[in-house]
């Protein structure tokens, strides 16, 4: 089935960042977009997670445009069926590990899974404060509060940023068996090369244009 459309996007700030793009994502994929810092590609990650419009083109998810969706509708699917892991974590300070995964789970009516933890290593230190965490624990529990909430597609910006070279690739394998399980799809940003070509596909954003080369 097919999770996600991008028909022809095109996109300008300052100058064009890039125009005629297009892909498809579908179940138990995973898309890679590589590319050097500026091409755009944390700015195409935004338009296909519904987090920004596109200046042209069209954006399909479980196939419905966006753009035709209600803003109750969005708000749903963000909540429900849209994962976003950003290098920057983006959880609740003042609470501890535990509970930011609690919201997740309370807002997406699904349950805390003690493996999902083991798996990420954070299960001795869940219940400290966020605050008390280390840049690789804090965003493995960010990774741990998105995979709770059971989404259909996971946008990931440099997921693994903050994390070692094993635990960058642990992390990865864990959201491909999540993706075959779940008959979900990724949509990854990085910089590293060789997590890229661990994903289904891969494409380079250069010259303002999305380019296969996988």
């Amino acid at each position: 089935m097919n999770l996600l459309l991008a028909k022809d996007l095109s996109h300008t700030f300052e100058y064009e960042l890039f125009h005629g793009v297009s892909l498809e994502l579908s179940e138990k994929e995973s898309i890679a977009i590589i590319g050097i810092s500026g091409s755009g590609k944390s700015t195409l990650l935004h338009i296909l997670s519904t987090l920004l419009q596109p200046d042209n083109g069209a954006v399909t998810i479980f196939n419905e445009d966006i753009k035709s969706m209600s803003k109750k509708s969005l708000a749903q699917i963000k909540r429900d069926d849209l994962g976003l892991v950003f290098q920057s974590h983006y959880l609740f300070k003042g609470f501890s590990a535990y509970e930011n995964l609690e919201v997740a789970a309370m807002l997406s009516n699904q349950n805390i899974e003690d493996e999902l933890l083991s798996r990420l290593g954070i299960e001795e230190c869940i219940k400290q404060k966020v605050t008390e965490l280390s840049g690789g624990q804090q965003q493995r529990v960010s990774i741990a509060r998105v995979l709770t909430k059971k989404p259909r597609i996971i946008f990931a910006d440099e997921p693994t940023g903050n994390l070692d070279k094993q635990t960058a690739n642990d992390v990865m394998n864990l959201f491909f068996e999540y993706c075959d399980q779940n008959k979900a799809g990724m949509i990854l940003v990085t910089h590293d090369e060789t997590l890229a070509h661990m994903c289904s596909k891969v494409y380079r954003l250069q010259n303002r244009e999305l380019v296969k080369v996988k």
